[in-house]
């Protein structure tokens, strides 16, 4: 073709072989044009539709699981309380604040939040808790209401766990905080005002006295998240087996989000927690759990093939990760920490306490598989033992260590067994034999408050 066109220009007068030379090219971009339809295409901006989709998932969507809390446990009936058709004293806001739920300042209407800082709304009246679970106040519960007014069932949300408030108006009531763990939750007293326990105690293989035992054992900001498939509600020094409520902020570009890295990735544990733990009404496979052995509760209720029509969990999982993903760790408040100190801590976490050899910045986890197994970190493996080991053993995950000023008020570790960042550089110093002086740990210390 190209001789072709040659010999075409030679004869050809100038004017005209620049005619002929503009048509080819012509030609030469249109056919570009049509073989590659989308090379200029823009770049789509971040899908604000399957955002705001899995951010209305997080906060308000319980998955169906209204049909256990309040449909099998009867949990409603203790929140309403006998005045209100239900039983026993009732669940009133004060008493709701006092377990960790938190009110979102946004859902009340001028006229309430007037009233309620006139102290014209009783907070010691279960009717109140009624009147905020009707408009939607409560984060991560949702109640469910007959025509005449009376409840007719409660379910939960992933707020319930992963979401707390700012305390602007109150303690307990503000502005949400999404993917902020609730440290103030204490799960465990409020299963156990549910009228009926059998749910749990019967696959567990336990009276309603025992399950009580191990459910206020967890106190708040923690939860046992295997109990109902292991049955191990202690661990082997008599400590409760509950771990840490984990944050849900931070982990875009990480692997493994969860205490322990046998169970797999944040969109399986979103799967295994909302059909198993919120016990919503959906699909789930994972015959790892059909072993009588190690989880002869998962094999009571068939935990391992789950199914409901229709299924309420998995066309939302997509929404939910691109959610969670979205949710950025909070920066800390300037004043909390030293900032020369930080400095310096900056230059012995990447230097001779060998932090960042697992918490590489700027993701502060480790790139690529980012569990270890316990030797490593000397620690126990109880809690790693509990999840399905596989291959790799078990592990536990490197947690990433932005917006960690948020998520400490529990301690520190999947089980808070070190309560301070100080008790956490001290345990490393000596594991790794660092030889840090105290100047260098408090220095640490700092940097870390100031991720």
């Amino acid at each position: 073709m190209a001789s072709a066109i040659r010999r075409a220009l030679k004869f050809l007068p100038v004017a005209g072989a620049l005619m002929l030379l503009g048509a080819l090219l012509f030609n030469v971009s249109a056919i570009s044009k049509t073989r590659h339809p989308h090379a200029r295409a823009k770049i789509p901006a971040a899908d604000a539709k399957l955002f705001h989709k899995g951010k209305r998932i997080f906060r308000y969507d319980t998955f169906g699981d209204q049909d256990f809390w309040g449909g099998k446990l009867g949990l409603h009936k203790a929140i309403e309380g006998a005045k209100n058709g239900g039983v026993g004293p009732g669940v009133s806001p004060n008493t709701a604040l006092a377990v960790g739920l938190k009110v979102d300042a946004n859902a009340l209407p001028k006229s309430l939040v007037a009233a309620i800082k006139k102290g014209k709304v009783d907070l010691d009246d279960p009717s109140t808790t009624l009147a905020l679970l009707k408009l939607n106040a409560v984060v991560g519960v949702k109640g469910y209401f007959k025509r005449n007014g009376s409840m007719r069932s409660v379910g939960i949300t992933c707020a319930f766990c992963h979401s707390t408030v700012n305390d602007s108006f109150a303690p307990g009531i503000g502005k949400r905080l999404d993917g902020w763990p609730n440290q103030d939750l204490n799960v465990g007293k409020i299963v156990s005002l549910a009228p009926n326990l059998k749910p749990f105690t019967d696959p567990i293989g336990v009276d309603r006295a025992t399950l009580e035992k191990v459910l206020l054992s967890w106190g708040p900001g923690f939860y046992d998240a295997e109990v109902n498939i292991d049955g191990k509600g202690f661990r082997p020094d008599g400590k409760s087996a509950a771990t840490r409520i984990p944050a849900a902020y931070g982990h875009l570009g990480e692997d493994l989000h969860t205490w322990t890295g046998g169970f797999g990735d944040v969109t399986y544990w979103n799967a295994y927690v909302a059909n198993l733990q919120m016990h919503g009404n959906g699909n789930f496979n994972d015959e790892r759990f059909n072993d009588p052995v190690k989880y002869p509760a998962a094999v009571r209720s068939g935990f391992y093939r789950v199914r409901h029509n229709p299924d309420q969990v998995t066309p939302k999982l997509g929404a939910l990760h691109y959610y969670q993903l979205s949710l950025k760790a909070p920066k800390p408040p300037r004043s909390s920490y030293n900032h020369a100190a930080a400095a310096r801590g900056k230059k012995l976490f990447n230097g001779k306490a060998t932090c960042s050899g697992c918490h590489m910045p700027p993701l502060y986890t480790d790139a690529g598989y980012n569990a270890h197994r316990p030797a490593e970190i000397c620690t126990d493996s109880f809690q790693a033992d509990r999840g399905p080991t596989g291959a790799v053993g078990s592990t536990y995950v490197t947690p990433q260590l932005k917006g960690l000023w948020a998520r400490s008020k529990r301690g520190f570790y999947h089980d808070g067994r070190y309560p301070t960042l100080p008790a956490v550089v001290d345990h490393y110093n000596s594991c790794f034999g660092l030889n840090l002086s105290s100047r260098q740990k408090s220095d640490l210390v700092q940097y870390l408050k100031s991720l």
